[in-house]
C-alpha cells in the first residue's frame, strides 16, 4: 500500500503558497512555482497538482495552467505571486493572481479547474479603474477568493512595518489589516470595501492578535456556519486563523494552525530554539470525502527562502469551532504513521536542528547548518533530495512510525567524517548507536520498539556528511 509523507509531491517540486480546493471529486492545489536554487521567489509559471477527494496519498500533475507572459500587461515577465482559484456562479473557474510589484489583481478564467486559463481581466470598479490604484487603495497583495451564491469575495493585504515606497508605486500599506472586497456576478467589478478586523503589527498591540498579527496570505474557508479567516501572521513562520459570523467583517483571533518550526508546543517559544529551520509560509484549510480536515503549508529548503515545499497535517474542528495547533509529522496526509520497517529518504524529515540553533530563512543563505537540497539544476523528474551538511549536533526528526520491534537500522551516508550517529526516539531514550567513518552505509542492532514513535538521528564527531536515507529491518 502507498504511503503519503511531507512534502507530498515529488521531491524535485517547489509549489509554495499552495490554496487547496475541492472541484468535483478532486483536491487542486494553486501555488506559486519556485524554481531549485533560484535568487528570486516564484520563477516558475503557474502549475497545478490534484488527487482524489478520497485518496489524499496519489497526487497527479496537471501541467502549466497560466503563464507570466500571459498577462498582457507583464511585460517585464515579473515573477507570478500567491494565486488562488474560485468556482463562479457560471460556473466557470476563476484564477486570481497577481506579478511583480504591479499592484493590480489579475484574473483568468478555465472551463475546467485545471485546463489552460485565459485571461479575462483585471479587478476594477464600476468606472474601470483599477482596484488597488485609486486614492486611498491599499498596495495589492496575496489574492484569495471565495464564493457564495452570486458573490465573490475577494481579500488582499500585506503588511510589512517598514517597506521601499517605490515597490509599491506609492500605494500605502495596509495599517489596519486585510480588506475585503466584495465583487459582483462579473468576477471583476467591486462593488465594495471593508475591513475585516484582522489586525496587522501597527495596529495589534493590546489586542488579542498581539505576537500573531496580520502579514500576508489571505484565505478563506467556511466550516459549519462560521467563516476562517487563514493568514501568515508577522512572525512569518506560523498560519493563524481567525473566525466570524459573516465573510466581510467582525474576525476575532482564533490561534495558530502550523508553525514550520513546532514554535508555540512543548516549550519551544521561538525561531532560536525551533524544530525546524524556519522561514515564510502560506497555506489553507481542505476536506477530503471522509470529513478529515488539513492544513496546508510549504516548507523551506536549500538555506534560503526561494526554493520551498507543499506540506500537509490533519487538523481537528473541536465542537466549539477552534482548532488547535499541530506539529509537523513527516507523515502528512498519510492517515496514520508510517511503517517501522523499509527504506526511507532523509528529505522527509520534519525536524532538523544544529548546535548552532535556528535560523530563519531569507534572501540570504544560512551558513553553517544542515539542509535540504538537491543535486544539479531544478528539473521535473530524478529525485534525489537529501539532507546536506550533517556535522557534530546536526539532528534529523522523522515522525511518526508505526513500530512492531524492527531488528536494525541501515543509515546512507555521504563524505568524510569520524563520528558516531545517535538514533533516539522522541523521548531522547536511546535505540542505536552507529559508527561512522566516511561515506557508505553503516548497520546497528535497533533496541526493542513497539508502537508509535519519531525517531531522531544526531551526529556526534568530526566531519561533514549528507544524510541520503535510512532503512528499518
Amino acid at each position: 500500500m502507498n504511503q503519503a509523507f511531507n512534502p507530498y509531491l515529488p521531491s524535485w517540486e517547489y509549489v509554495p503558497d499552495a490554496e487547496p480546493h475541492v472541484f468535483g471529486d478532486r483536491i487542486y492545489i494553486y501555488g506559486s512555482h519556485d524554481i531549485f536554487n533560484s535568487n528570486d521567489f516564484c520563477q516558475g509559471d503557474y502549475i497545478c497538482w490534484s488527487c482524489p477527494v478520497d485518496d489524499v496519498k496519489n497526487w497527479r500533475y496537471e501541467g502549466v495552467i497560466w503563464r507570466r507572459k500571459d498577462d498582457p500587461k507583464n511585460w517585464k515577465n515579473s515573477p507570478l505571486y500567491a494565486p488562488d482559484v474560485c468556482q463562479g456562479p457560471d460556473g466557470r473557474y476563476y484564477l486570481y493572481y497577481f506579478y511583480g510589484y504591479s499592484g493590480r489583481i489579475g484574473v483568468a478564467v478555465c472551463d475546467t479547474p485545471a485546463g489552460k486559463y485565459e485571461f479575462y481581466g483585471w479587478v476594477h470598479y464600476e468606472d474601470g479603474t483599477i482596484y488597488g490604484k485609486k486614492k486611498g487603495d491599499i498596495f495589492q497583495f496575496d489574492p484569495g477568493v471565495y464564493v457564495e451564491g452570486d458573490t465573490c469575495y475577494l481579500y488582499t493585504g500585506f503588511a510589512p512595518v517598514s517597506y521601499p515606497f517605490f515597490l509599491t508605486g506609492g500605494k500605502p500599506i495596509t495599517k489596519r489589516g486585510p480588506v475585503c472586497a466584495t465583487l459582483k456576478r462579473d468576477m471583476l467589478t467591486v462593488v465594495s470595501t471593508s475591513y475585516m478586523g484582522v489586525e496587522c503589527k501597527v495596529s495589534g498591540k493590546g489586542t488579542p492578535y498581539e505576537g500573531h498579527e496580520f502579514f500576508e496570505a489571505a484565505s478563506m474557508r467556511k466550516i459549519g456556519d462560521k467563516y476562517y479567516f487563514i493568514y501568515s501572521s508577522f512572525a512569518g513562520h506560523e498560519l493563524c486563523y481567525a473566525v466570524s459570523d459573516n465573510p466581510v467583517s467582525g474576525f476575532r483571533y482564533g490561534g495558530v494552525l502550523v508553525s514550520i518550526g513546532d514554535v508555540g508546543l512543548r516549550g519551544i517559544k521561538g525561531v532560536k530554539d525551533a524544530a525546524n529551520f524556519t522561514g515564510n509560509t502560506h497555506g489553507s484549510i481542505v476536506r477530503d470525502a471522509q470529513g478529515q480536515y488539513y492544513v496546508f503549508y510549504h516548507r523551506q529548503t536549500n538555506r534560503h527562502c526561494f526554493s520551498r515545499q507543499a506540506c500537509a497535517e490533519p487538523i481537528v474542528i473541536n465542537e466549539d469551532g477552534s482548532i488547535d495547533q499541530v506539529e509537523v509529522t513527516s507523515c502528512g496526509l498519510n492517515g496514520s504513521p508510517l511503517r517501522g520497517t523499509g527504506k526511507y529518504s532523509a528529505h522527509i524529515a520534519c525536524n532538523l536542528t544544529c548546535k548552532k540553533g535556528g535560523a530563519f530563512y531569507s534572501v540570504f543563505k544560512c551558513s553553517g547548518r544542515p539542509y535540504f537540497t538537491q543535486s544539479g539544476k531544478d528539473r521535473e523528474e530524478g529525485p534525489d533530495q537529501y539532507i546536506a551538511d550533517m556535522t557534530d549536533g546536526s539532528k534529523a526528526g522523522f515522525k511518526y512510525f508505526d513500530f512492531d520491534d524492527p531488528k536494525s537500522v541501515t543509515i546512507t551516508v555521504r563524505g568524510k567524517a569520524d563520528a558516531e550517529w545517535l538514533v533516539t526516539d522522541e523521548e531522547g531514550n536511546l535505540l542505536a548507536t552507529l559508527p561512522v567513518n566516511g561515506s557508505g552505509d553503516f548497520t546497528a542492532p535497533l533496541s526493542p520498539v513497539k508502537g508509535k514513535h519519531a525517531l531522531f538521528f544526531e551526529m556526534k564527531g568530526k566531519g561533514k556528511l549528507d544524510f541520503i536515507s535510512f532503512e528499518l529491518r
